[in-house]
């Protein structure tokens, strides 16, 4: 059977890579003097202050690049999955 790339291309399409993947419930409070995280005791609910104003997802980009920094990982490797426009969103982290 002689190499083909396009068989090669078919086969790394069905490699899956497997990775650990945290989902968090968190509370976002924009407009806050000081952005911050901290986990609630107890219940595993986390609590955002963000500074951004709650206006065209700027307070959503601070609590990715909060998190993606509280957790040591890429911007890239946190998604929020539900709760875009409320306080009480589920954030996705992938890697940790």
């Amino acid at each position: 059977m002689e190499f083909s790339p396009s068989w090669h291309r078919l086969a790394n399409r069905s490699a899956r890579v497997e990775c650990a993947v945290k989902t968090i419930q968190v509370k976002v409070k924009p407009n806050a003097r000081i952005s911050s995280l901290e986990e609630s005791e107890g219940n595993g609910l986390w609590r955002a202050r963000v500074k951004s104003p709650p206006a065209d997802g700027k307070a959503n980009e601070e609590l990715v690049a909060l998190i993606a920094e509280r957790f040591d990982c890429p911007r890239s490797a946190v998604s929020i999955r539900s709760g875009a426009s409320a306080r009480m969103k589920l954030v996705q982290i992938e890697g940790v």
